[in-house]
């Protein structure tokens, strides 16, 4: 489980475009007046980015990712502020806790599987800690102009979506879903949000990136005409727009609700 440096900035500049403006100010209140925030899957530091501006300049990070190239990248957003774990996220119970305020991920949870987010949500809520996740793809895309085989496509990568990526089958689209029924039953109040990509056709190198990967991943779930699928894609991007959706979600423990 693991993104290219490259992706990761492909897709930067729609992911800060589509972050909920609204559940990202209520998690920087969250995080308190002395912020430290562990991110987990930090990638390149996106998160610290988007939140950063927000933050007072004496904020600190803990950047958890099992890739150190990643965390060399991530390393440089706030120096002096930032410590880097090298960690596989399987071991929750090595995450660095102590004295953080906020813990946050971007685009991490519909990789994950039910019984992770669950451990997870057990883990914070003993910690008293408030949760932001952001951009976790929730299954719909829209395409104009349309053709034929995209609802067949999006049922495909859809499938694929919930394959394991390491951990266990992945909770893919159900993912937005899914945690806010967990953490509510965890004690947490739980906010959520809509985070959708819209990506117009000016973003070519993107909407490129995106309908190769679409239709490599619902090649690999069965669907036949996936390839041709993203080939005419490609060849529309400079003249298509889409809508790929998310769900940002905000759980605040019960003494911070």
């Amino acid at each position: 489980m693991g993104f290219s440096a490259q992706w990761l900035a492909l897709r930067e500049p729609a992911d800060q475009k589509a972050r909920d403006p609204a559940l990202l100010t209520r998690a920087v209140a969250a995080a308190g007046p002395a912020p430290v925030i562990l991110d987990l899957g930090c990638g390149t530091g996106s998160t610290v980015r988007a939140l950063a501006p927000h933050l007072p300049e004496t904020a600190r990070w803990h950047l958890v990712d099992n890739d150190p190239l990643l965390l060399d990248q991530a390393s440089a957003e706030a120096p002096g502020r930032v410590q880097v774990h090298e960690l596989d996220l399987a071991q929750l119970d090595a995450l660095p806790l102590e004295g953080v305020t906020l813990v946050t991920a971007s685009a991490l949870l519909d990789l994950m599987p039910a019984a992770w987010i669950e451990d997870l949500a057990a883990i914070l809520a003993a910690a008293g800690l408030p949760f932001y996740a952001a951009l976790s793809y929730d299954g719909i895309m829209s395409w104009e102009p349309a053709l034929p085989k995209d609802h067949d496509v999006t049922r495909a990568f859809n499938d694929h979506q919930r394959s394991d990526k390491g951990l266990g089958p992945a909770l893919g689209p159900d993912a937005g879903t899914v945690a806010a029924t967990i953490f509510r039953a965890a004690g947490f109040n739980v906010q959520q949000a809509i985070s959708p990509w819209r990506i117009a056709a000016e973003a070519v190198p993107l909407h490129r990136a995106l309908v190769e990967g679409i239709a490599d991943a619902a090649g690999q779930a069965g669907q036949p005409m996936a390839a041709e699928w993203g080939r005419a894609r490609a060849g529309m991007a400079s003249e298509s727009r889409c809508l790929i959706g998310h769900l940002d979600l905000l759980a605040l423990p019960p003494r911070t609700a």
